[in-house]
């Protein structure tokens, strides 16, 4: 299994309006969160966001890992919440810092393979659907989303033709 890699992503964590106990400004401690790429052949699952960060815009799947909970059951646990969709985990394939202001996260994000389910928006997705590499590289997604998918297919070709 490879190392993932890790992404810095955004603005540094040290610019934090937080204040620690002497009053001087404490650097944000990242929430831990998943991101799944799923494919179903050529075909990357996608999610509309419900909510903020990125209320609207279309991402992957994912979301909070919760309290005593491994990183594997919770991506599994959010593709199932958010769309439905059952899958087979492959591999961790990137580590993120995302700073989006008011959100601060470390992306652990897995690629996985579709096994069974029809997409639907479920949990903080409004809409969930499976979008084919032409319809993708017309889509408006975030940068780093746009790469780790880049990443993630280009993974899951070796790991098929290997």
């Amino acid at each position: 299994m490879k190392k993932p890699q890790h992404i810095p992503a955004n603005s540094s964590p040290d610019k934090s309006p937080d204040k620690g106990s002497d009053g001087a400004h404490a650097p944000k401690r990242p929430v831990d969160a998943v991101g799944i790429i799923c494919f179903r052949g050529d075909d990357v699952l996608l999610i509309q966001r419900g909510k903020a960060p990125r209320k609207g815009e279309w991402s992957i799947p994912g979301g909070r890992i919760e309290p005593q909970e491994s990183e594997q059951s919770a991506a599994l646990r959010e593709l199932w919440e958010e769309t439905g969709i059952k899958a087979k985990l492959i591999d961790k394939i990137a580590v993120i810092d995302a700073d989006f202001g008011t959100h601060y996260y470390r992306l652990h994000d897995y690629l996985a393979l579709w096994e069974s389910g029809t997409p639907r928006a479920g949990d903080d997705a409004i809409a969930a659907k499976f979008v084919s590499p032409h319809m993708l590289a017309k889509t408006p997604l975030w940068d780093k989303t746009r790469q780790i998918i880049a990443q993630a297919r280009t993974r899951l070709n070796t790991e098929l033709n290997s």
